[in-house]
């Protein structure tokens, strides 16, 4: 590095990208500073997946006891928030000083501020201990910062709703809540509350949720989770929102109203950059609102990269930790790379869980030149034999019908992400249909299913 430049690379967020390129870029011996504005850990360690499973997993706990009393079990059992919230608080300050003690062992310097770009090699951080701004320069500066909830602005009332990242901070445990939303983070939520015994409603304005998801899983998903006791409204929204004295009254478009303690939107989230000074460093954005940016990740700016949801291209934390490497391989090691977006793994942590990888029936049918041929079963888990329930988990396989490669593979039911982890391995690698039956079944277990399914369904047969 001259000493025209503070630092080498300055990268603006602390999340789980920002921190990866951070501790890749000094490692490799290079200058580095990283800003952030709240927590180092980002919105995945801080408000979001990590804490957001472990609020899965505590509710989920009640069906446990219900499938227990099936197997002679006598349970009694209740469940205390604010010891919950407490254990919750103390593991995500672990893992954030984890996150900070790791950058400063790799020689990273941490600024604790909100950083405003100033120009293309400046940047001005406001400091949480206030004092006056200090502007640092940098040769290459990359932008990290993630997204944020999104409210429909304008509806009457939405000051009194809550989003996502309030919810793991209530003081206390409503007796009923209604969220707006249908993606996974809505079904996730609706999930959480209902499992801790807190009257649902699901509402949203589609015709059914999870869009962009496989239409057999979000069929089948729909109904599993009101067996959960949540009530789901499809096909409306909010009119307005009114805080009377015994709760918060949503008036709906379809005429209905409902009470209930706690209304939380979760409607969506967009890419953080406001107020990020982006106009004055010659960095763009698109019609959504997400920086602009290469194959490589370059912004519009010669010297300025931007990884993660910022970027609105792939918004999962696994994918952005990708992308930090691409970038620390393309810019410090003459190695330019790009990240693979296809055939990522996905899961929904709702209840029942969702694992995903590939593309779904109707994808498949637009790609697929020859056709698609579907493999789908449905069948009640052995752990429900001894309780009466009727959930069933789903499981759907996509297959190129030229190639016969998998190119798809649903699943709705306990464990779906960690079968999806492994099935994804199976489709990235391009294996066939032919391979996936050749590979002996573990049995009993449900994961067999994916290699015993056989029988081709007819068109007419699927949602998709």
């Amino acid at each position: 590095m001259t000493d025209t430049y503070d630092y080498d690379l300055f990268v603006i967020g602390a999340g789980s990208g920002g921190v990866r390129a951070a501790r890749l870029t000094a490692l490799g011996g290079k200058r580095v500073a990283i800003a952030e504005e709240f927590r180092v850990g980002g919105t995945c360690v801080i408000r979001g997946c990590v804490p957001k499973k472990f609020m899965v997993m505590a509710s989920d706990f009640a069906h446990q006891f219900h499938t227990a009393e099936g197997y002679g079990w006598t349970v009694e059992a209740s469940f205390d928030w604010p010891k919950f919230l407490e254990a919750k608080d103390v593991e995500i300050a672990r893992l954030s000083g984890i996150y900070a003690a790791n950058l400063g062992k790799a020689g990273v310097d941490l600024v604790h501020g909100r950083a405003v770009l100033k120009d293309a090699h400046t940047v001005e951080v406001t400091h949480r201990d206030g004092g006056e701004p200090r502007t640092y320069t940098a040769e290459k500066i990359l932008i990290a910062t993630g997204g944020r909830p999104w409210m429909p602005e304008g509806l009457p009332g939405i000051e009194h709703a809550i989003t996502s990242e309030e919810a793991f901070h209530l003081p206390e445990l409503p007796r009923r809540i209604m969220i707006a939303g249908g993606g996974y983070i809505a079904v996730e939520f609706a999930g959480i509350f209902a499992g801790l015994g807190v009257e649902t409603t699901l509402i949203y304005r589609g015709p059914n949720i999870l869009r962009g998801f496989d239409d057999d899983v979000r069929a089948h998903l729909a109904g599993e989770i009101e067996k959960r006791g949540i009530k789901v409204v499809l096909g409306c929204q909010h009119r307005s929102i009114e805080k009377t004295e015994t709760g918060l009254v949503s008036h709906l478009e379809n005429g209905m109203t409902l009470e209930t303690d706690v209304i939380m939107f979760a409607t969506g989230r967009v890419p953080y950059v406001k107020d990020l000074g982006l106009e004055t460093a010659g960095v763009d954005l698109n019609d959504k609102g997400a920086i602009v940016v290469d194959q490589l990740s370059k912004t519009t700016a010669e010297n300025i990269w931007a990884i993660g949801d910022v970027t609105d291209r792939m918004n999962l934390t696994p994918v952005a930790i990708r992308e930090a490497v691409a970038f620390h391989e393309t810019v410090y090691k003459d190695n330019p790379q790009h990240f693979d977006y296809e055939a990522v793994a996905t899961a929904v942590f709702s209840q029942p869980p969702v694992g995903v990888v590939g593309l779904s029936e109707s994808e498949a049918r637009h790609s697929c030149s020859a056709g698609v041929d579907v493999y789908l079963t449905r069948f009640r888990p052995m752990k429900y034999a001894f309780t009466g329930s009727d959930e069933r988990v789903l499981m759907k396989l996509v297959v190129d019908a030229a190639s016969q490669k998998v190119v798809g593979v649903h699943i709705v039911g306990p464990e779906a992400p960690e079968m999806i982890q492994l099935a994804a391995i199976a489709v990235k690698a391009g294996l066939t249909k032919a391979q996936w039956d050749a590979t002996c079944a573990v049995h009993p277990t449900m994961a067999e299913e994916l290699v015993t399914l056989k029988e081709k369904q007819s068109p007419t047969m699927s949602a998709g």
